[in-house]
C-alpha cells in the first residue's frame, strides 16, 4: 500500500530532520547520508523513502548512484505554517525589550 505522507509527518522524526540538515548544503548519496548515523543502512533508506514520498527530498541518478537533494519548494509549506508563530514570538520579545528598557531607565 502506497501511503501519501505529508511534510509534517516527515519532519516529526529527529533522524529525518537531521537528514534534511545534511542535504541542505549539498547533494549526497544514501551511503554518505547513512555514514552520519549509528543506525542500519536500511533504516536510513526508509527515512529517505519517506522524505522522498512527501517530496522534501528529490533524487537524481548519476550512473549507479542516486543523489538526494533538498526540495526547498516543499520546505516552504513548513515555513509558511511556522511564520505566524515566529511573528507572535518576535512581538512578545519586542514588548519585553521595551519593558526592560523602561525599567532600566527608572
Amino acid at each position: 500500500m502506497n501511503l501519501r505522507r505529508d511534510v509534517f509527518q516527515a519532519i516529526a522524526d529527529p533522524t529525518r530532520r537531521a537528514i534534511l540538515l545534511l542535504v541542505a548544503s549539498q547533494t549526497m548519496t544514501a551511503g554518505a547520508i547513512a555514514a552520519n548515523f549509528d543506525t542500519a543502512r536500511p533504516t536510513v533508506s526508509k527515512h529517505l523513502q519517506i522524505l522522498t514520498e512527501c517530496e522534501l527530498l528529490g533524487q537524481e541518478q548519476n550512473g549507479r548512484e542516486i543523489y538526494y537533494h533538498l526540495n526547498a519548494k516543499n520546505m516552504k509549506q513548513v515555513a509558511d505554517f511556522i511564520e505566524p508563530f515566529r511573528q507572535m514570538w518576535d512581538d512578545r520579545f519586542n514588548k519585553l525589550e521595551t519593558i526592560m528598557k523602561n525599567y532600566k531607565s527608572k
